[in-house]
């Protein structure tokens, strides 16, 4: 079970997807190439071995990069596990080199660094789903 979040570029002036047309279609976040090497420039610790679906681990978490095939890479969503909230410092040091915003899945809005997001219910959810504390 993970919670996910999707690396999307919109607007700088968008804080909500509520003030998105409905066919409101995304830019892409580049070539796969510079993609990749923002990802790696960004979190060099970062396990890309495959360019499709990267690593990242932390001390209480761990972050798995859904980059995907395509060429342009149109977005990019992480399946984050674990707890503690420091892992959202790389989720937000990523989105900021590559010009995204930050979706929230579980609360279908954006969060930003210092805003509440889905996390700590996530945590929560999953804890009293699969009965465990972490």
């Amino acid at each position: 079970m993970s919670w996910d979040v999707l690396l999307v570029r919109l607007p700088d002036e968008v804080t909500s997807v509520s003030e998105l047309a409905h066919d409101y279609v995304p830019a892409p976040l580049g070539p796969r190439h510079d993609v990749l090497a923002t990802v790696a420039r960004a979190l060099p610790e970062a396990d890309l071995s495959d360019p499709t679906w990267g690593d990242l681990a932390g001390p209480t978490w761990s972050i798995e990069l859904s980059i995907g095939a395509d060429d342009p890479v149109e977005s990019m969503m992480l399946h984050i596990r674990g707890g503690g909230d420091d892992v959202l410092t790389p989720v937000f040091e990523l989105a900021g080199a590559l010009g995204c915003k930050v979706f929230d899945c579980s609360t279908g809005d954006l969060i930003a660094p210092e805003g509440p997001s889905g996390w700590h219910g996530f945590q929560q959810f999953r804890d009293q789903v699969v009965g465990e504390d972490r």
